[in-house]
């Protein structure tokens, strides 16, 4: 009893610093050996996990075996759910057919009519991953036909929804499929809205957007429906050289077509009237600066920009028979395509 108050105190602080220094370490060594079990941990230990589930999927497919994962989720997606809860059991589905697929060939064209049926949903993330798990399974052949049944109903969600990732994945399903001809009115219908996307600053979703307009333009009956759809003053931007790469490339591929199929003899026999405004007039009409965005692009750093620009430049030439005459433009009774759009969405 002959030490001090201070001391004590000393001592005691000292002793506390001690644990403190003990329980620290043990708590590292604790975490340590967390982390350790988990690198080193098999697929029936942390079952849980949703890389142990991958993992073990994909090893029992590997020995022939169904893991059952995508049965086991879209039996759960027939449930009521929340907009959250259903969003993460599609976005599921979608890494489970990428991942699996002897078991997503196994699904049936009912499983497919179940994803589509949440094209309906009345919440955007709900449609933004049925498109992305209708894409996955669109890398499947025998559901091609069966999926395709739904581009009516992607074309209108493009066309009355303004949502980038809506308009990415629902792009990039339209990209991944032959889209038969009975979809071509409804195609018409839309034309200024995928136009809106083409222009609008968001990259993925412009370079999705011009790829659907790419393959559309090869399409006799939609070529002059395109040719005379209504764009910005500004459209030849998408030409400037301070434009990502793989955008320009995507829109001189777009440029190359439409010329190419302006000249052909089944489009030159008909006198057709476009837009003053039109995207006939913007890159082919008298008053464009077409030809000086291309020249600038001949130099650009890519060479596949290079390459594709100059086949642009190629394509450009008249036809012998056909002399350069000015194009023969008239007001259209197309609406300005930023009304396209529904307010507000």
């Amino acid at each position: 009893m002959g030490k001090t108050f201070p001391r004590c105190l000393q001592q005691l602080d000292f002793r506390k610093s001690i644990v403190g220094l003990v329980t620290g370490a043990g708590a590292l060594y604790l975490l340590y050996k967390a982390v350790r079990a988990g690198i080193k941990c098999t697929p029936p230990l942390c079952s849980n996990s949703p890389i142990c589930i991958a993992r073990l999927a994909i090893e029992r497919e590997r020995h022939g075996r169904d893991s059952g994962e995508i049965r086991r989720l879209l039996n759960s997606l027939e449930c009521k759910h929340d907009e959250y809860v259903k969003s993460m059991i599609l976005h599921s589905i979608t890494r489970c057919v990428y991942l699996l697929e002897t078991e997503a060939s196994a699904c049936t064209t009912e499983d497919i009519c179940l994803v589509g049926d949440m094209l309906d949903d009345a919440d955007n993330s709900v449609k933004i991953q049925a498109l992305n798990a209708l894409k996955a399974f669109s890398g499947i052949r025998k559901f091609r036909l069966k999926i395709q049944e739904h581009s009516i109903k992607v074309l209108e969600l493009l066309s009355t929804i303004w949502d980038t990732e809506l308009h990415i994945a629902g792009l990039r399903l339209l990209n991944n499929l032959p889209l038969p001809d009975y979809v071509h009115p409804q195609l018409r219908r839309v034309m200024p809205a995928l136009m809106e996307i083409m222009q609008a600053d968001y990259i993925l979703a412009q370079v999705q957007a011009v790829r659907l307009l790419s393959y559309l333009a090869q399409k006799n009956d939609l070529l002059y429906d395109i040719l005379n759809c209504q764009v910005h003053p500004n459209f030849l931007s998408l030409f400037q050289s301070t434009q990502p790469g793989s955008l320009l490339f995507e829109v001189l591929v777009f440029a190359e077509r439409l010329s190419e199929g302006r000249n052909s003899t089944h489009y030159r026999a008909v006198k057709w009237h476009y837009h003053e405004q039109s995207l006939h007039e913007a890159l082919f009409g008298d008053e464009s600066r077409l030809a000086d965005r291309l020249l600038s692009l001949v130099i650009h750093p890519e060479e596949e920009v290079q390459i594709q620009a100059c086949k642009v430049i190629v394509s450009l030439q008249c036809p012998q028979d056909v002399g350069c005459r000015p194009s023969s433009c008239r007001p259209s009774p197309c609406r300005p395509s930023q009304s396209y759009f529904q307010n507000g969405e």
